[in-house]
């Protein structure tokens, strides 16, 4: 008997910029189908981003150019994931083959320690890590779009960031999905009058076809495109951020900001049936868990046993259970903790760790401990770019919750994050998304809290095939390695690869999450006999379900762009 349980859980001309106020609705219908360019494609979950990011390479900028561009964008268009206060990932292909990988993950303030959200018994405050100026880790996603955009972008500070000052000032007229979006967080809102300032009108809800204008934001990117990085972690707006943190009993400060940078990473590698797979190092744990799982189902016929078959999600699950395990003990920032990525990703290890994987029997969780392995660690959104001469981007950002801690810095426009959550407060103590972690993901100050981003780029032949990732907390991992077996394994088109029910297992707590009707009745009766009884099913209408993976791919006909039906984004090629 299975057991189920509820889940609680614009556009710019060649040189001349033009705001629109309000999506066309062709670009909406649009993003419910997949859409094809020979020049150039970006998905993203803002339709008014992805048009500044095909605008930007319809103006000559490349992929760089262009993930940045809606980097920018996505904090006015998106702000629930989109950000200037948070962080986030990006992986890089560019034509001439080279790989690199941008870490501009929040940091813990300097003044953090390891107990500060325990009380004198040892036990977790409850929202202090997600709900107080002390979730708030220093930002960096500043800091890495200017890195990103000074060593691979062709295009200047300011055409990379006057989209989305103009979408700021000028303003945008509200959709459903953002109006309602602000309206479901009032209460949110509602104790931070800076953030009532900038979310409500006037105190009361904004409603659809509403002009919905960000001064303030506005003023803080302008100063970001005049003095570039000194323009958001030193002079007004640095001064700004940390007033609020001084009125509110936060700990960033002065030093916190002039200390932050972004790190250059070597990418997470590794090969699955003839494909080369580029993702995100530590501090991510994305990039290192997909690489070890496709290890492991790589002994799999997972074509054979076919897609959504109980033989396919039983392979699946119990290599979603042991890459878990392992997350929990040996992930974390790698500048801090010594990280075993090699042995984490080796051929050798995946073997050995699903040597006792049985074909007709699920594992117990209780059972399955981290790997005896020598050491050497939901709101967020994707974006994905392909431009015609084979540069590639793969760009996650986040706030960690949706809209972060809520707090809007006042003066700034600019959401905080409450990333503190992802470190682990205490150990084996659960996180917002139930992920468990230990020594290596512990507080310590200057440390990257580890993440599940995985933004990822996959090579055929040793140019870009696919472009993926996706927002989600701890079902990001498993929703970009989907995709990935839907293209490589099924066959599947972007489209499909992306639209296909999804679902999730990691370690702790053992269920497993479905997304409604996910699976067919004799499956679920096939799983059960496996022993997989307990499942929590996910509603996958329009803005639910599992992850949002905005992806590109690059097929004998053009590249293809395909928005995820689960939300309402965009991908919009380049005429």
């Amino acid at each position: 008997m299975i057991l189920f349980r509820p889940f609680l859980m614009p556009s710019l001309a060649l040189g001349v910029l033009v705001v629109c106020l309000c999506l066309p609705q062709q670009v909406l219908a649009a993003s419910r189908a997949p859409q094809f360019s020979e020049s150039g494609m970006v998905a993203s979950r803002s339709g008014w981003a992805s048009q500044v990011g095909a605008d930007i390479l319809a103006a000559g900028g490349n992929a760089v150019d262009a993930a940045v561009a809606v980097g920018f964008a996505l904090a006015v268009t998106y702000p629930s994931a989109g950000n200037l206060g948070g962080g986030g990932f990006m992986v890089i292909h560019m034509a001439d083959g080279t790989v690199d990988t941008n870490d501009h993950r929040e940091r813990a303030p300097l003044a953090a320690t390891r107990d500060m959200y325990l009380d004198e018994h040892g036990d977790v405050i409850e929202g202090l890590s997600t709900a107080s100026h002390l979730a708030v880790g220093v930002p960096g996603t500043v800091d890495g779009l200017l890195a990103v955009l000074e060593k691979y972008g062709t295009m200047t500070r300011a055409q990379v960031i006057d989209p989305a000052i103009r979408l700021a000032s000028v303003g945008i007229r509200l959709d459903r999905d953002l109006a309602g979006q602000f309206e479901r967080r009032l209460k949110d809102f509602a104790p931070y009058p800076a953030s009532m300032g900038v979310f409500s009108n006037k105190g009361k809800p904004w409603q659809v076809g509403d002009v919905f204008k960000q001064p303030d934001l506005a003023a803080t990117l302008r100063r970001i495109k005049r003095h570039g990085r000194e323009g958001f972690y030193a002079g007004k707006t640095a001064d700004l951020l940390v007033a609020e943190m001084q009125a509110n009993d936060g700990l960033i400060t002065h030093e916190d900001l002039a200390q932050y940078r972004s790190v250059w990473r070597q990418p997470v590698r590794g090969t699955y049936r003839g494909h080369e797979i580029v993702s995100m190092p530590p501090p991510s744990s994305g990039g290192v868990l997909l690489v070890q799982m496709l290890n492991m189902l790589e002994s799999r016929d997972i074509a054979a046993s076919g897609f959504g078959s109980a033989a396919t999600v039983h392979a699946m699950v119990e290599a979603q259970r042991r890459a878990y395990a392992d997350r929990a003990e040996y992930l974390g920032d790698p500048d801090f903790f010594p990280v075993p990525v090699q042995t984490l990703t080796s051929k050798d290890y995946a073997e050995q760790r699903y040597a006792d994987f049985d074909p007709d029997k699920a594992s117990l969780s209780e059972d399955i401990g981290a790997g005896e392995i020598p050491l050497e660690s939901p709101d967020t959104t994707h974006v994905s770019v392909m431009d015609a001469a084979g540069n590639a981007v793969a760009y996650t950002t986040t706030l960690n919750l949706s809209f972060g801690a809520k707090m809007v810095a006042a003066g700034t426009g600019v959401l905080l994050n409450n990333e503190m959550d992802d470190f682990s407060a205490k150990e084996n103590t659960p996180n917002f998304y139930g992920l468990l972690g230990r020594t290596a993901n512990a507080i310590e100050p200057g440390k990257r809290m580890l993440s599940s981003m995985t933004p990822t780029i996959v090579l055929k032949d040793k140019q870009p095939l696919l472009v993926t990732g996706s927002p989600g907390g701890s079902t990001i991992i498993t929703t970009t390695l989907q995709v990935v077996i839907n293209v490589i394994d099924h066959g599947m088109d972007v489209a499909d690869a992306v639209a296909s029910p999804r679902f999730h297992h990691q370690w702790q707590p053992t269920r497993i999450l479905l997304e409604q009707r996910g699976l067919s009745p004799d499956t679920l009766s096939a799983l059960a006999a496996k022993g997989h009884t307990e499942i929590t099913p996910i509603p996958s209408f329009l803005g639910r379900g599992i992850g949002d993976a905005n992806s590109v791919m690059r097929t004998k006909q053009g590249i293809v762009g395909a928005a995820d039906p689960r939300n309402a984004g965009a991908a919009i090629g380049v005429p």
